[in-house]
C-alpha cells in the first residue's frame, strides 16, 4: 500500500546541522585530554662535549638512620643519642640549605624519629621521611 501521493516527490535535505557533531568532537577532545599520562619533555636533547677534569658536587641533604635497636647514624657515622644534635648541627654547618632525610627502621621507637625531626625543626631544616614503595 503506498499512502503517498505520488504527486508529491520528497526533496534532498538541503542543509545538515553540525551542531550534534561538533558537541562528539569536544567531548572526545576533553576526554582524551583527561586520560591521557602528560610526559614532560625535558628541553631539547643535545651531545655535551667531555670535560678533562670536573668538580665533586656536595649532596644536599643530611641523612639520620635510626635502626630497631635506637642506634643512629649521621651521614653514615655512628652517633650516641646525646651526641645526635651536635652531630646534625655540624652537618648543617658543612651542608648549608639541606635537608635532613630520616630513614627509620619500621620496627624503630617513634619517639626517636620524633626525636630527630624535632632537632630538623629547631635547625629550620626541610624534612623527608624515606619509605620503600609498596607493592600493593
Amino acid at each position: 500500500m503506498n499512502f503517498r501521493d505520488d504527486r508529491t516527490k520528497l526533496e534532498p535535505l538541503q542543509m545538515f546541522s553540525q551542531a550534534s557533531l561538533t558537541d562528539i568532537i569536544l567531548l572526545l577532545l576533553i576526554f582524551f585530554l583527561l586520560t591521557s599520562s602528560f610526559v614532560t619533555n625535558f628541553g631539547i636533547k643535545v651531545n655535551v662535549p667531555r670535560a678533562e677534569t670536573s668538580v665533586q658536587m656536595q649532596p644536599q641533604q643530611i641523612s639520620v638512620a635510626i635502626t630497631k635497636d635506637g642506634e643512629f647514624f649521621v651521614d653514615g657515622a655512628r652517633v650516641t643519642e646525646s651526641a645526635l644534635s651536635a652531630a646534625v648541627r655540624e652537618a648543617v654547618v658543612a651542608k648549608p640549605n639541606s635537608s635532613l632525610v630520616i630513614q627509620a627502621d619500621k620496627e624503630a621507637q617513634m619517639e626517636d624519629a620524633v626525636r630527630v625531626m624535632n632537632i630538623g625543626r629547631a635547625l629550620n631544616l626541610a624534612i623527608v621521611i624515606a619509605t620503600e614503595r609498596g607493592d600493593g
